[in-house]
């Protein structure tokens, strides 16, 4: 750990009640001298899966330090408090696929606690604010230096809830991925990195599969995302539409600017993972899709 002591807050509490106060408030008051970044308090609420993808394409980028991420459907549940140790720094946060993507992008777990150490959490726990009440005091200590084992007993790092793996296919005709992420300037982040593209051509074509479509095969075992189910909060699709839409032509480039103003450009995105934009627009509003949602590129 920096001499400096650096805790992060990724969460979904937004920011028009005094949840992301409270948490800086309980951290000041045990580390007055640590530094908060605040990576973000808009995650959708109980989005685990664009928590999780956020925090992991973030911290890598942070000054080593302990990240917190609460996004946390299940607080007050049987699910577990956890900390978890990396070669890249310390992790908190519930134990239901939040932070294993992250401490991954951090050199993977070398260690984990559940967090039981009531000297360690506030005298007095909410039910439903473990934020303020577990997380922040936690990681206060941590980042003073207090030994990770002091705040509970070890957990097996494979023990660890993980979010299903997302979907992506290639085949001799193009790439079917399922998005990832939808970020403020509507772009949508698919799974699949910069070698799902290396073959296709400068040309491709974009097609939306039918959402009840499975071509990379059934995902893992079930994990509450938090996530509603796709297009209750995303755009929607109209009535009678066909099964398969007709399809959009983007460009294979590197940038947005390698397409005409109002066009489809499918490239790599800033975290390494293919991407569709509108040069000027919103992909997200042309190809109505939602996390979740599957995206064909063929050539």
């Amino acid at each position: 750990m920096s001499a400096t002591p650096w805790i992060s807050l990724t969460t979904d509490y937004g920011l028009t009640d005094g949840f992301v106060a409270a948490c800086h408030g309980v951290i000041a008051r045990i580390a007055p001298a640590a530094r908060v970044i605040d990576v973000t308090h808009l995650v959708p609420p109980a989005d685990v899966r664009r928590g999780a993808a956020v925090l992991a394409q973030t911290v890598p980028y942070l000054p080593v330090g302990v990240h917190v991420a609460v996004v946390d459907p299940g607080v007050g549940t049987a699910r577990r408090g956890v900390a978890l140790a990396t070669p890249g720094g310390l992790l908190v946060g519930p134990d239901n696929g939040l932070l294993p993507e992250a401490a991954d992008a951090l050199g993977g777990v070398t260690g984990a606690v559940e967090l039981t150490n009531p000297a360690w959490l506030a005298p007095r726990v909410s039910r439903t604010f473990h934020g303020r009440d577990v997380f922040a005091p936690v990681a206060a200590r941590l980042a003073l230096g207090a030994p990770l084992e002091e705040a509970g007993p070890a957990v097996d790092p494979a023990e660890l809830v993980r979010l299903p793996a997302p979907r992506v296919t290639v085949d001799a005709g193009g790439v079917t991925a399922e998005v990832l992420t939808v970020d403020h300037f509507g772009n949508v982040q698919l799974a699949g990195g910069a070698e799902v593209l290396e073959r296709l051509p400068a040309t491709v074509r974009l097609t939306v599969p039918p959402r009840t479509a499975d071509p990379g095969g059934a995902p893992g075992p079930a994990v509450d995302t938090g996530r509603p189910a796709a297009g209750e909060h995303g755009p929607e699709r109209a009535s009678g539409e066909p099964s398969e839409r007709t399809g959009w032509a983007a460009r294979r480039g590197r940038t947005f600017g390698d397409a005409s103003p109002g066009d489809l450009v499918v490239y790599v995105d800033s975290a390494g993972q293919v991407a569709v934009a509108v040069n000027g627009g919103r992909a997200v509003d042309v190809l109505a899709v939602a996390p979740g949602d599957l995206v064909r590129i063929g050539g």
